[in-house]
């Protein structure tokens, strides 16, 4: 099967950096950050559960998120993930490296149209 050129993968961090983002505004199950994501990027994102779950679990493991036992909208039991105060530590971190890699991107891209 070819690959979609519309689609590429993300660049290592960025999945961690939106989970966390996501999570400040509010504490939320995993379904409802795959969609909050999409819908947040206007469908240009799309997350998939193979992707997503081992990434909660690796930020759970180093701190950096904590979760409790919930229900879901359906009423199902569901893990609801909250972010911690490391992980608001390690987001802001992400944020300035992501911005500083943006901004270079940018500086390339400008002088190879130049």
């Amino acid at each position: 099967m070819a690959k979609d050129p519309e689609r590429r993968d993300l660049f290592s961090g960025a999945l961690d950096l939106m989970i966390l983002h996501t999570l400040r505004v509010k504490p939320m199950h995993g379904y409802a950050l795959v969609k909050h994501i999409k819908q947040a990027s206007d469908d240009l994102l799309q997350i998939e559960e193979g992707s997503l779950y081992p990434a909660l679990q690796r930020l759970l493991k180093e701190g950096l998120l904590e979760s409790e036992e919930g229900i879901s909208a359906k009423g199902r039991p569901t893990r609801i993930y909250r972010l911690t105060a490391a992980g608001v530590r390690q987001l802001e971190q992400d944020v300035s490296s992501f911005e500083k890699m943006f901004a270079g991107i940018t500086r390339v891209l400008a002088v190879a149209q130049a």
